[in-house]
């Protein structure tokens, strides 16, 4: 940390975006919490990945949950009151803050199997006599539709719109379409959302990844979605263990019977504290009012600083990507020959540095950088080290 600490002060003023306010700084812990327990810190040159542990929370969000922790409120008043907030930030019709966004897609899907109905609630994952199937494309299959299942519904894949008009029935109780998988389906959005209305059947955007840009927020809802889901603790900012949960008015009201704080409940577990619904509203205050273009061209430096400082590493070529839809900021692909040094080599030594520097997951061929989640000074590191790996010299 020594070492970093030095580098800190050898490197020029950078823009203080998502930095800690001087208030924060001065209150900072007494005790070395992550030390004691012997667990390693890093800079975060990957991106928003859960196990990573996704963003840091906004010094706003702290400040919020530091001020809820000191008094009692009815949880459900707060919900609602929290929940018109961000309903009116984001151009939705009703909110609410969920448990992440795999917590809005239990909660969410009970709301079209269960609706409002009190015997139905407290029988679900038991959806016998229920609208219990779900139809979504198959290339929209992914790990987190599991919390779909868990409400006790049948998965319909379907590939095309004449398959999908096909497997629409009386037993249908929703479609779940995965955002990030808009480009390898046939289905796309606008038709998918035309389809359902077309046969009365609530569509459900599991859109977790993909603020920024802003505009998402208020995008799937204007094309016509039921509900949509968005993680809390990515690009949002806000506690990790929170999402957001958008859409019609009646389908929120439903999905908050079905969960915390009513006993009896699949969502009963999913439970959100009076902290993390304040945190999230002040986090969707701060991420709508923020200058989204300065912010990007920050991003945009980091990128460009980190692959300027390797022009010299022969055989190293690299492009900067940005992904279509999720996590839509730069990342900066390399490759070179690795006669020398692996790509596993470089993922290797960089995590066991000091700092100690994650990367995005990454393929054999190429090492995947993505600096946007870097506190300021931290892409001048990202570069040094990277340098010193790839011409041999750590």
């Amino acid at each position: 940390m020594a070492n970093r600490r030095r580098f800190l002060k050898t490197i020029p003023a950078v823009p203080a975006l998502g930095s800690l306010s001087a208030a924060s700084a001065k209150s900072a812990p007494k005790r070395d919490f992550f030390k004691e327990l012997g667990v390693r810190p890093f800079i975060n040159a990957a991106g928003t990945y859960t196990t990573l542990s996704a963003s840091l929370m906004l010094p706003e969000v702290v400040e919020a949950l530091q001020y809820a922790s000191k008094q009692f409120v009815r949880l459900t008043d707060l919900h609602d009151a929290v929940g018109k907030r961000i309903a009116e930030m984001t151009g939705a019709e009703a909110a609410m803050v969920t448990s992440g966004a795999a917590g809005a897609l239990v909660v969410g899907t009970a709301a079209c199997v269960a609706g409002k109905d009190p015997d139905k609630i407290q029988r679900i994952p038991d959806t016998t006599g229920m609208k219990n199937e779900v139809i979504i494309q198959r290339v929209h299959r992914y790990g987190y539709d599991h919390a779909v299942r868990a409400v006790g519904v049948k998965m319909i894949e379907v590939e095309t719109t004449a398959e999908l008009e096909h497997a629409v029935s009386d037993r249908t109780a929703m479609m779940l379409f995965f955002n990030d998988a808009d480009p390898r389906g046939q289905i796309k959005a606008e038709e998918f959302v035309q389809l359902g209305k077309k046969h009365k059947v609530p569509t459900f955007n599991d859109a977790a990844a993909d603020v920024p840009p802003v505009e998402n927020f208020s995008k799937y809802l204007k094309m016509g979605f039921d509900l949509v889901t968005f993680s809390g603790g990515k690009g949002i900012r806000g506690p990790q263990s929170a999402g957001l949960l958008l859409g019609r008015k009646d389908l929120i009201e439903a999905a908050r019977l079905n969960t915390s704080p009513y006993s009896d409940t699949i969502g009963r577990g999913l439970k959100v504290n009076k902290e993390e619904l304040l945190g999230m509203m002040v986090a969707v205050e701060v991420f709508t009012k923020k200058d989204q273009a300065a912010e990007q061209r920050e991003f945009d430096r980091r990128v460009k600083y980190i692959a300027d400082a390797l022009r010299s590493i022969p055989t190293l070529k690299s492009e900067v990507k940005v992904p279509p839809i999720a996590n839509h900021v730069p990342h900066l692909h390399l490759r070179w020959d690795q006669s020398r040094i692996t790509v596993a080599e470089v993922v290797k030594k960089l995590r066991a540095g000091d700092p100690a520097i994650e990367v995005t997951p990454s393929s054999k061929e190429e090492l995947i950088i993505n600096p946007w989640m870097a506190q300021p000074g931290e892409a001048e590191i990202v570069a040094r080290r990277l340098r010193d790996v790839l011409s041999g010299k750590s």
